[in-house]
């Protein structure tokens, strides 16, 4: 009995193992990804984009390798990808703390309460402080989904090297093809919050530290990365993904 169990067991983790698929068809999803905590740079990698793999915000990876502004990496660094024990720790705590604060009907429950309303209220009203545009003419043919395997973004369907635009001014922090299944990229930092990523291009026009305006073209439409032409459009605010619907303009394309 025990054996069969061990066997089970075996087969389970090395199913688990075998998982594969495009990162933005699942954040973090592939066995390999969720438990990785450390990450060697490779050529033609960002800390931006190693932050946009693994699905966390760049600030926090920057912290918890002690990398300051403006974020230099060099080929071969080894970078943590995952909280350090004393950030988990430290979430645990704050956990229990909330749970404490909120509990019964105490002054200082009620506090806390009006505290977190505050900053949700805040973090909201700075949502509209960027302006979106969509990025490209086209049919949106995916839409966002929070499921582990739904796409982290928008599809847009169009010809081959139709231009792609800037949905917002901003710097470009990634211009590649290091990301696995995004094929050619560009990510723009928009603020300390929000990043966009335009997915699968054609041709790169920006570079890597250039400023864009939005509405300037910065690619175009193509395949690369998949087996159609499209665009993968996403936004990403503090380091994870957002559904970009929620913040483009509604129209009909």
């Amino acid at each position: 009995m025990r054996a069969a169990v061990s066997l089970l067991l075996l087969m389970a983790l090395l199913a688990g193992c075998s998982v594969t698929g495009s990162l933005f068809n699942g954040d973090r999803t592939t066995y390999l990804y969720k438990h990785q905590r450390y990450h060697t740079v490779e050529k033609g990698e960002t800390l931006y984009s190693i932050a946009w793999t693994y699905g966390y915000d760049y600030k926090t990876v920057a912290g918890w390798n002690k990398i300051n502004p403006p974020y230099i990496i060099s080929l071969g660094q080894r970078i943590r990808v995952a909280p350090p024990p004393e950030v988990l720790t430290s979430r645990t705590d704050q956990n229990s703390a909330k749970e404490k604060a909120w509990s019964g009907n105490s002054k200082k429950g009620n506090w806390s309460q009006k505290k977190s309303k505050k900053i949700v209220k805040n973090r909201t009203e700075n949502d509209e402080t960027i302006s979106w545009q969509w990025p490209v003419r086209g049919k949106v043919i995916d839409t966002f989904s929070a499921s582990d395997r739904g796409v982290k973004g928008v599809n847009i369907s169009g010809p081959l090297n139709r231009e792609i635009h800037s949905a917002a001014s901003g710097e470009v922090v990634y211009s590649g093809t290091g990301l696995r299944g995004y094929g050619r990229l560009v990510i723009i930092k928009h603020d300390n919050i929000f990043l966009s990523a335009y997915a699968h291009n054609n041709k790169l026009l920006v570079k890597e530290g250039e400023r864009v305006k939005q509405g300037q073209k910065i690619a175009t439409m193509g395949s690369s990365g998949t087996d159609k032409v499209m665009l993968h459009f996403e936004i990403r605010k503090d380091g994870r993904p957002v559904d970009p619907l929620r913040y483009l303009p509604k129209r009909s394309l």
